[in-house]
């Protein structure tokens, strides 16, 4: 195990001592932070630090998917090599950054756990920590991360990071970056429906959800399907896998859900469930028809909760009936709908620009790759993850261009 010291240019000696005292007597974990020297390590094992862990999961702000078991059931379904970054102020775990070791064209690559399917990545950050990051020394963190990771990998690419999230700044802002292509869309919530609605074009969506009311109602009615049990949670989830299989064969898209590990993942990620924090992993729902089409899934989503912050982690329609009563957006409605009243206040439709977030969502959160190359072999690597991120991004901010792309990609099957 690899440790490495980060200098902290915030308190004297004997003010950060009495300070760290202090903490550890009251053992608040919003108390300012006061010290002199953070020591950065990797560790192999979750299980080695699974306290450590859950004591950080549980500020609101950082990311349900570097939760302990969120990351528990990727590590489990894949079996990557872990490479768990740990920060640590005397005694005390003040941040971990949840890392697997992966291999690309030859590169050893170390992700966030779960990077692939995770829409916001914010590492796990002690609220006072993430207060006080601008007194960290930009370049030497670097270089302890670099110290840290030496010999397990040859890039260190943290992927899908808001600078800023809810008002609290994110300290790995401080290390080389580059903007991601994609952005994410959110909708906070207000008391009410209504309330919500006026962000928006309130009697336009008003109007479409008529219409797609009336058009539901003329197939024979429905059933919103939401908080079902176990059983049928998982049965909602392999009729998701099947939907988008054939979606993805129909646009000519590579199906990012076909392998069997991801499907465990997501499977796992049903069964997290903690009531008393308001968290579950992945909570499935859906449009089931009714009367002569009674039992087909119109429209299926699954989307996330910690706390008040609510992420559709993906959705898909089946156009097979009833696509001009557009059941994928009737379906956001319901579920938005449903969240009133339940002490969420924010609905995030994850990343990716498509047109029915843009009509949902009046906030748009850039989010940034964190791109640090630990050995030459990670500085090719990184100069190209860089560039092609970067050609991405011009090109979806030219529409022709990227109308252009995505057809090119559905004629290559890529």
């Amino acid at each position: 195990m690899q440790t490495q010291k980060l200098p902290l240019e915030s308190a004297p000696r004997e003010i950060a001592a009495d300070a760290d005292a202090e903490q550890a007597k009251l053992g608040e974990t919003d108390a300012r932070l006061f010290f002199d020297a953070i020591e950065i390590d990797v560790v192999d094992s979750m299980e080695a630090i699974e306290q450590e862990w859950r004591a950080l999961e549980r500020d609101r702000l950082n990311s349900l998917h570097q939760g302990y078991d969120w990351c528990a059931s990727w590590m489990k379904a894949f079996g990557n090599p872990a490479a768990v970054i740990r920060g640590r102020s005397g005694m005390r775990t003040v941040f971990i950054l949840p890392v697997e070791i992966v291999r690309s064209r030859g590169v050893r690559v170390a992700k966030f756990i779960g990077a692939d399917h995770s829409n916001i990545n914010t590492g796990l950050f002690a609220a006072d920590l993430a207060d006080a990051f601008e007194t960290l020394d930009a370049s030497d963190l670097a270089t302890r991360f670099s110290g840290a990771l030496r010999g397990k990998a040859d890039l260190l690419l943290l992927q899908n990071i808001p600078l800023t999230w809810r008002g609290r700044r994110n300290p790995l802002a401080l290390l080389p970056m580059v903007q991601n292509q994609n952005h994410a869309y959110q909708l906070p919530l207000s008391d009410t429906m209504e309330a919500t609605l006026k962000q928006l074009n309130a009697k336009g969506r008003r109007k479409k959800f008529r219409v797609q009311s009336k058009r539901l109602e003329e197939l024979g009615g429905f059933d919103y399907v939401s908080g079902s049990d176990a059983r049928s949670q998982h049965m909602l989830l392999d009729q998701f896998f099947r939907l988008k299989s054939e979606r993805f064969k129909a646009m000519g898209l590579p199906d990012v859900f076909d392998d069997v590990e991801t499907k465990a993942f997501l499977h796992g990620a049903i069964d997290i469930r903690d009531a008393k924090n308001e968290l579950f992993g992945l909570e499935m729902h859906a449009i089931q028809l009714k009367g002569a089409h009674a039992g087909h899934l119109a429209a299926i989503a699954g989307i996330s909760r910690k706390g008040d912050h609510v992420i559709c982690q993906f959705s898909t329609i089946d156009e097979s009936i009833g696509a001009e009563a557009s059941p994928g957006e009737f379906l956001f409605w319901q579920m938005i709908q449903g969240l009133h009243g339940k002490g969420v206040s924010l609905f995030d439709f994850g990343l990716g620009d498509q047109g029915y977030k843009r009509s949902w969502a009046p906030v748009e959160t850039d989010h940034y790759d964190v791109v640090l190359p630990l050995t030459a072999r990670g500085i090719v690597a990184g100069a190209v993850h860089r560039l092609v991120t970067r050609g991405k991004a011009y090109i979806k901010s030219q529409q022709r261009l990227y109308r252009a792309a995505q057809r090119l990609r559905r004629f290559a099957g890529v």
